[in-house]
């Protein structure tokens, strides 16, 4: 057993980035982090060849993918399957969510190059 601590805690970026990401876990078949996006800002990430889970934990936006948008805050749940192009965007409150992968994030791009 491992307790994963600090996951879920918003963390703003240090500055250089636009957004802030931590991984917390990772063994072979899933990583977990923390991926947090300031109020106003802007989500600038691309799809990842992996599934994931988002659980927000804190803030409020817009989930945007496929042509579908919903609205998240905390308690929100969300699949996104491998591939998928998705952002968040409208982020009226600092955004904060636990972020699962499977299997871990980088690791079908790493198999593949």
């Amino acid at each position: 057993m491992q307790k994963v601590t600090g996951a879920g805690a918003y963390t703003p970026p240090d500055g250089t980035q636009a957004n802030h990401w931590i991984e917390h876990l990772r063994v072979p078949d899933l990583s977990v982090g923390t991926y947090s996006i300031p109020r106003g800002g802007t989500d600038d990430q691309v799809p990842h060849s992996e599934d994931e889970i988002y659980v927000v934990t804190a803030g409020r936006a817009r989930l945007e993918s496929g042509g579908t948008s919903v609205t998240v805050g905390p308690g929100s749940v969300i699949y996104v399957a491998a591939g998928e192009v998705h952002r968040f965007t409208e982020i009226t409150e600092h955004l904060a969510a636990i972020v699962l992968f499977a299997p871990a994030e980088g690791t079908l791009d790493s198999a593949s190059g």
